[in-house]
């Protein structure tokens, strides 16, 4: 009966957050800073893709195009406050042993759970969307793979997720960060060779009142809203929680919490530097040309290969570079989707599927609408190009279901204990939750404005 139960395609779950991994990797007793860090490095990397997947480049690369090195502060702001919002989710499932979904469906009504999970799950086809586009495209740029084939063969990649749960949460981690290390590479080598103007660079990382033109201030919320994404707080509430440490020794624990914290923000700290390189290689190499064909990837590819757009460093071997960095960052957000697919169906529904079957069941939705989309359009990037804009606007409708229950709850003596948040975090996460809302209903506004 046990074999029967074991092999059903979905069961009923209310145990620990994604219970084949939760508690399973060890960590030492004792040892130096680096020792215990490097054994807790790992969640932070799979938390880090979300910053720096197919969705940011258009955005990043398109700010330095259109305003130069101008919008390198709002990359930076995004970035602290991913870190705040990623310490308060990590913290929440090492101190509760819930992640954010299963904690927000105990302290909400069955029916508010119910639309909390469609919210998200819509969230994070809306981001599997984005993957789907930036893998297809990646495929036809290196390999010549029509659109309409590759986004049905970015399906396939359930077969290389099926693979990687055989060989255990730490490899996977382990080939997260080596795709992250690629594509560092990749745009480390880019921007050496666009000879940027490094002080203007730096000089951007100050806020600028220029930034509150119309142009510049809808390009810095594209930038904000691609940047910070609402399933990254329910997988990282998840994965946190996979260090074998006391639950119950308050002095284990406050270690688990600082040393994920050291791994989340140096992660975080790459994505950030990833995303300044985008915004770097678009400014050095495209600022004060003709950007309106710069708005896809495709156009992106065939720039870095033109004299007369990217200049005397104009050559196949960049636009091929970008083509690898973009496929890596698809697989990359295809490992971490599915395991907050997984997160949010047994937190908020106690239901639970195989990896394989959660990777499938997703892809095929997310497949569909930009299979119709490119039949529909002839293959045209273009249109998949709007749908993938459209995606992200739907994030940011999202996004504040998850930011305001967790500002909750971790700020709450009740729930957390001794480990809540200080007063001045709670005030500064409630600044960055309204800020955040407000600027992603601004983003929306002005997509149904565009619409009429």
């Amino acid at each position: 009966m046990a074999e029967e139960e074991h092999h059903k395609l979905i069961e009923y779950a209310n145990g620990p957050s994604l219970e084949e991994i939760n508690n399973t990797v060890e960590i030492p007793k004792s040892g130096n800073f680096w020792k215990n860090l490097l054994a807790f490095s790992g969640p932070g990397a799979l938390v880090a893709v979300g910053y720096m997947d197919p969705g940011n480049w258009v955005t990043s690369i398109g700010g330095g195009a259109q305003y130069g090195y101008l919008l390198m502060s709002v990359i930076l702001i995004s970035s602290l406050i991913a870190m705040l919002l990623q310490y308060m989710a990590a913290k929440l499932g090492i101190v509760t042993h819930m992640d954010l979904a299963q904690a927000t469906r105990a302290h909400t009504s069955k029916g508010m759970g119910i639309f909390l999970w469609i919210t998200t799950e819509l969230a994070i086809m809306a981001t599997d969307i984005a993957e789907v586009i930036g893998g297809a495209i990646s495929l036809k740029l290196l390999f010549g793979i029509p659109l309409v084939v590759g986004v049905a063969l970015t399906v396939l990649d359930v077969f290389l997720l099926l693979a990687l749960t055989k060989l255990g949460f730490r490899k996977i981690e382990a080939i997260v960060v080596t795709l992250i290390i690629v594509i560092l590479v990749v745009f480390v080598y880019q921007v050496i060779i666009a000879q940027p103007n490094m002080a203007a660079a730096f000089e951007g990382l100050l806020p600028h009142k220029e930034i509150l033109r119309p142009g510049e201030l809808h390009m810095a919320l594209g930038i904000v809203g691609a940047t910070v994404m609402p399933h990254n707080l329910y997988l990282h509430s998840s994965i946190a929680q996979t260090r074998q440490f006391d639950r119950n020794d308050k002095e284990s624990t406050r270690r688990a919490i600082k040393y994920t914290t050291w791994d989340s923000n140096l992660q975080l700290s790459a994505a950030f530097v990833v995303n300044c390189l985008l915004l770097i290689v678009g400014a050095a190499l495209f600022f004060g040309k003709d950007t309106s064909q710069l708005g896809t990837f495709s156009n992106l590819y065939n720039a870095l290969q033109d004299h007369k757009m990217a200049g005397a460093v104009a050559s196949p071997v960049l636009s091929t570079l970008f083509a690898v960095a973009l496929l890596a960052s698809g697989q990359n957000s295809t490992i971490t989707g599915t395991l907050t697919g997984q997160v949010v169906m047994e937190g908020f529904i106690h239901m639970k599927m195989p990896l394989w079957a959660r990777r499938l069941v997703t892809r095929l939705i997310s497949v569909i609408p930009v299979l119709i989309c490119a039949i529909i359009y002839h293959g045209k990037e273009s249109a998949l190009d709007s749908l993938l804009v459209n995606s992200q606007v739907f994030l940011s409708v999202a996004l504040p279901f998850s930011m305001i229950p967790l500002t909750i709850y971790t700020g709450s003596k009740k729930i957390m204990g001794e480990f809540a948040n200080r007063k001045w975090i709670t005030i500064l996460a409630w600044t960055c939750t309204i800020l955040l809302t407000i600027l992603n209903l601004q983003i929306v506004w002005e997509s149904v404005k565009g619409l009429f």
